[in-house]
């Protein structure tokens, strides 16, 4: 008899425990590795364990693979980090992401790319991106499955999985399957214009694997009505900064201002870390302090206002917007007294800012929480409480920092789980 099922048709959560109820008029394959998701981590399962000769299929709700690697920075896919490392990743064990990433490094994945003849260039912190398309690095992981005999199967949308003698019996809109393994890389809530699905997550609940709160991850924050009305006007101005959350975690990066709020990579970054009705801090002068800038212009043009000094080390219209808000002084540099100074050093220095949300899983570039990793073995990926259960990628509970390193673990989970399977 078959155990309990459960029917994820229209994100249901309708359980079941007879066979009957099973789709037996599609037609019925048998694999050795299904694969839920063909996304980075999905492919890079598939073709590794391809290559150890086990029979694998892959199967996805889309039209194409690799649909988030294909949207990526902008087209071209920032797919790694030089500098990946444990410390870049968010996890509720801070310990779980060491045995993959030891096992199977930046530069392994760069040795892949190269091999392929792949064209790529280096931005600022390790950050690697294709030189031409992201299409390209989709087209690299597609031909390692095709040289590694794996069959992948699009348009197909998972609609049942139940455990049986032999594996697990899986329902998709086109086919249902019998394989000896299941490995879950359907990927978390963002973007949901893509495709994404809670699947992954109703999955491992079905198994009584725990999965943790998840919230949007790296994404833009929103403003209450007031600061919107304040920033009114300043939409595309970016500043260099560090931003600092209420538990004490710095980036230093840009900040950027949008017609919704504040976005820029120390906004997306520090927004991992950030939690609703917290405010973060922003040093817009992280390299000069202003008390040092304001005695070298008393020196050197104390005569002009602070305004148009002031213009000199930040864009114009942020800083024209900050005085007619009477929230900056002008007056001329040798007018200003010692505690106006500290007043303008810390507001500076110390801008705090407190956003009303986040724009949530629509444009956040990944998701925070998921399938807790108590759950699974570091090494391999599998279930604890359910053999040959496997899950990776974003539907875990591991977030990395803005900059390539969720795509490196990506690789580096997916090869984990491949030499496994």
């Amino acid at each position: 008899m078959l155990p309990k099922s459960i029917s994820f048709a229209n994100n249901g959560l309708n359980f079941y425990n007879s066979p009957t109820l099973i789709s037996t008029s599609k037609q019925v394959e048998t694999t050795e590795v299904l694969i839920i998701g063909a996304g980075a981590a999905g492919l890079m399962c598939a073709a590794t364990a391809g290559y150890r000769g086990k029979q694998v299929t892959v199967v996805d709700m889309g039209k194409k693979p690799g649909r988030k690697i294909l949207i990526s920075g902008g087209g071209r896919c920032n797919f790694t980090n030089e500098n990946a490392t444990p410390d870049n990743y968010l996890c509720q064990n801070p310990h779980f992401v060491k045995s993959a990433l030891g096992r199977y490094s930046a530069q392994d994945f760069i040795e892949l790319v190269e091999r392929h003849g792949l064209n790529y260039h280096h931005k600022t912190l390790g950050q690697l991106f294709c030189d031409d398309s992201a299409q390209d690095l989709v087209d690299i992981l597609l031909t390692e499955c095709e040289w590694a005999g794996v069959q992948l199967e699009l348009r197909s949308e998972v609609t049942s999985v139940c455990k049986n003698d032999n594996g697990f019996f899986v329902t998709t809109t086109s086919k249902s399957y019998q394989c000896e393994t299941l490995v879950v890389a359907s990927g978390g809530l963002t973007m949901p214009k893509l495709g994404a699905t809670p699947i992954g997550y109703k999955i491992a609940e079905q198994f009584g694997l725990n999965v943790l709160p998840t919230t949007a991850a790296l994404v833009p924050f929103t403003l209450h009505d007031h600061d919107k009305e304040r920033f009114d006007g300043l939409s595309g101005i970016s500043i260099a900064t560090t931003v600092t959350s209420e538990n004490k975690v710095t980036f230093r990066e840009n900040i950027l201002f949008t017609h919704r709020g504040l976005s820029g990579p120390a906004i997306l970054q520090i927004s991992s870390f950030w939690q609703a009705g917290q405010a973060v801090t922003i040093n817009l002068l992280p390299d000069s302090p202003i008390e040092t800038l304001i005695n070298d212009w008393r020196n050197s043009c104390a005569q002009k206002s602070l305004k148009n000094m002031l213009c000199t080390v930040l864009p114009k219209r942020f800083i024209e917007a900050m005085v007619s808000q009477h929230e900056i002084i002008d007056k001329a540099i040798n007018q200003i007294s010692k505690s106006e100074v500290q007043a303008l050093s810390e507001y500076l220095h110390k801008w705090q800012i407190k956003p009303n949300g986040t724009e949530g899983y629509r444009t956040a570039e990944v998701t925070l929480g998921g399938v807790d990793t108590d759950e699974l073995s570091s090494k391999t990926y599998e279930s604890k409480k359910v053999e040959n259960l496997y899950f990776i990628g974003e539907v875990i509970d591991v977030t990395g920092w803005l900059g390539g390193y969720n795509f490196q673990a990506c690789w580096s989970q997916g090869v984990a789980c491949g030499q496994a399977v």
